[in-house]
């Protein structure tokens, strides 16, 4: 495990619905290889803040490398509503290319 994994665990460990600092522990997963981890991360944040807007792409990502199409596309779909809800026009045009890049 690296030095940032452990970091982030231990601010965790203070604050366990912090969305921000899942979000982060989820990335540092991706990266050294852990899916599992990874996704548990990213789906307590939607469990925690459906509008944590972030998750959606990342999470659609994993799901998509993992070979989850459907589960992918969904994520993307949940997303685009979180992020048109929020007026994050940035974000909803991300996931709307990874949901076309998918569904096309």
């Amino acid at each position: 495990m690296n030095d940032r994994v452990e970091k982030l665990r231990t601010f965790l460990s203070a604050t366990p619905n912090d969305c921000f600092l899942n979000h982060a522990l989820a990335l540092e997963y991706v990266k050294v290889g852990d899916e599992e981890k990874a996704r548990k991360h990213f789906e307590q944040n939607m469990a925690t803040d459906a509008t944590y807007v972030a998750t959606y792409y990342h999470l659609g990502k994993l799901l998509e490398r993992i070979g989850d199409q459907a589960g992918a596309i969904g994520i993307y779909e949940k997303g685009m509503v979180q992020a048109k809800l929020a007026k994050d026009m940035h974000s909803y045009s991300e996931l709307q290319a990874a949901y076309e890049d998918l569904v096309d």
